[in-house]
């Protein structure tokens, strides 16, 4: 069970995850081993998923970020995110309620590129009925915290 300690290891790690571990343990009050411990625990548990670097899409020639709708026809819904998920640019993919669809997040170079993975990929893929496009046009907020309830 998570307690008052490890909802704010989680706190500080989401802030900043390559914090030392000295640090977590002043900022918590704890010996660097005791915190080291909560830590591997909660990674075995898999309340910690892993660890990332954050890169500027832009600096890669990714600049432009795409919303995609895919409505799917029953047939291709089994395996349909898995091949979704391995084509060019995509980041995320969700399965959505409503009408046997999904939602998928895209990060390309620009509207050429989008059409393209629209075109000769996302359409090639057996069991797209059609898709729906929305193009970012300024990212507000955009972040894989979550709120810990503390």
């Amino acid at each position: 069970m998570i307690d008052e300690i490890d909802y704010k290891i989680l706190e500080i790690l989401q802030q900043k995850a390559r914090i030392p571990n000295a640090e977590v343990a002043r900022q918590v009050g704890m010996a660097p081993s005791a915190v080291l411990e909560r830590i591997r625990k909660l990674e075995s548990q898999g309340i910690i998923q892993g660890y990332e670097v954050r890169l500027n899409p832009e600096h890669f020639g990714q600049g432009l970020t795409a919303f995609v709708i895919v409505n799917a026809s029953r047939a291709g819904n089994g395996r349909l995110g898995g091949e979704l998920a391995a084509l060019t640019g995509v980041q995320e993919v969700h399965q959505v309620a409503g009408e046997d669809g999904y939602l998928v997040k895209l990060r390309v170079a620009d509207t050429a590129e989008l059409g393209r993975i629209l075109r000769d990929e996302i359409a090639a893929v057996e069991g797209v009925r059609e898709t729906h496009t929305s193009v970012v046009l300024n990212t507000v907020k955009e972040t894989r915290k979550i709120t810990l309830d503390i």
